[in-house]
């Protein structure tokens, strides 16, 4: 994995806006209306490849595919997983319920949109395996290959590229058990199914991003009125299977995203993050992805002094909130990304990226695509404004 060593080092969470037409064709097939799969298939492809090079030419180092291929950071897996079928409303969010005149305006919002929703996701019904292995060796090659064919053309390319694929809780969380007789066999199953796509993406020689807002979130859609102790139990679950699955990936080649969710909310309900923090740590990756741009959460890079983390450990500070239309100062942006150089102790140990992706389910993002570019350049001169200040 990169380290910033001479200068502050850009990336960002993953997903990133995609076509309206591309969102359409997602949101059809959610609602199980027929669409031909070669469509999407060339569609997803064609967006991927004008994605990446926009990252490139808007001065992100460490970039991906953006997740154009698929209609959302988990709900993928059930094109390349058996046992998925018929749907559910999953428990609602805990912050937005104790505000109903809130929770009305996001609901009008939300119904004028063409998007995938991550609140009506499949049931497991039947075993879990992986299937999609091609898929998702196809994803990778795809991704390999765009890259190398900027570079025959003699234009720049990342500095370092990285693909995400899910952690076993977000998928359990969502996706209600119907088949399996514990929680646990669940998980487990969950993440045995996983470690195929974890081992795809490392062996196609990607960072591996785990993407774990269940670690957080779940405390206050899923626990939120159960005790502490169950969250946090349920967290250890998590992250030792999701150790399990990365036992042959080495350490420095996975990097892991929590947060309390992407949506504009009161988030008075979230716990924590030094309460879930020394829980986290135990799993296996060299960078921790957290979100500190966000009003909520900006004062606990605090979280982070002393022996906190791993001395080998890097973080991808959040500096820019991506549920907002607001375009961050550079200025802000570089005092966000010194803050947590002073934390740490190093800038080195220092990335500056998004606090969570933009897009995470198609059409589900709310900051318009044009302002979404428009905050990832000021990602990159706040970053070479704290460069010239740390290094």
């Amino acid at each position: 994995m990169e380290r910033s060593k001479n200068r502050i080092l850009t990336t960002h969470t993953g997903s990133l806006p995609r076509p309206p037409a591309l969102t359409k064709l997602y949101a059809m097939r959610s609602r199980g209306e027929s669409v031909d799969a070669s469509e999407i298939e060339q569609a997803g492809h064609a967006s991927m490849l004008e994605i990446v090079s926009r990252q490139i030419d808007t001065g992100v180092d460490i970039g991906n595919n953006g997740e154009q291929q698929r209609e959302g950071f988990f709900l993928h897996v059930r094109h390349r997983m058996t046992g998925f079928g018929g749907s559910w409303k999953r428990w609602p969010r805990a912050d937005v319920e104790g505000y109903p005149v809130f929770k009305r305006s996001l609901e009008q919002q939300n119904s004028a949109k063409e998007m995938v929703s991550n609140f009506a996701p499949p049931k497991v019904i039947g075993e879990i395996n992986y299937v999609g292995a091609t898929e998702a060796v196809r994803e990778c090659t795809d991704f390999r290959e765009a890259l190398e064919a900027r570079k025959r053309d003699g234009k720049s390319g990342f500095v370092e590229a990285f693909l995400t694929a899910p952690s076993p809780g977000i998928v359990v969380a969502a996706i209600k058990n119907e088949h399996y007789d514990t929680d646990d066999a669940y998980l487990a199953a969950v993440g045995r199914a996983l470690q195929v796509e974890y081992e795809a993406i490392a062996n196609q020689g990607f960072l591996l991003q785990l993407d774990c807002p269940d670690l957080a979130l779940e405390h206050h859609i899923s626990f939120q009125d159960r005790p502490l102790g169950d969250f946090l139990g349920f967290v250890e679950r998590v992250v030792a299977a999701i150790n399990d699955g990365l036992r042959n990936i080495p350490r420095e080649r996975v990097r892991m995203h929590v947060c309390w969710g992407n949506y504009e909310g009161p988030h008075d309900r979230d716990v924590a993050l030094e309460t879930i923090l020394p829980l986290i740590v135990r799993m296996n990756v060299g960078a921790l992805v957290l979100p500190f741009a966000n009003p909520r959460h900006a004062h606990e890079v605090r979280c982070l002094q002393g022996k906190a983390i791993a001395d080998d450990q890097v973080v991808v500070a959040g500096v820019i909130d991506s549920t907002t239309n607001f375009v961050e100062h550079p200025e802000v942006i570089a005092e966000r990304i010194e803050r947590v150089a002073r934390v740490l102790g190093d800038p080195a140990r220092v990335m500056a990226g998004t606090d969570c992706g933009f897009d995470t389910s198609a059409g589900a993002g709310r900051v318009a695509e044009d302002v979404v570019w428009a905050k990832l350049a000021a990602l990159r001169e706040g970053a070479r404004l704290a460069s010239d200040r740390l290094f």
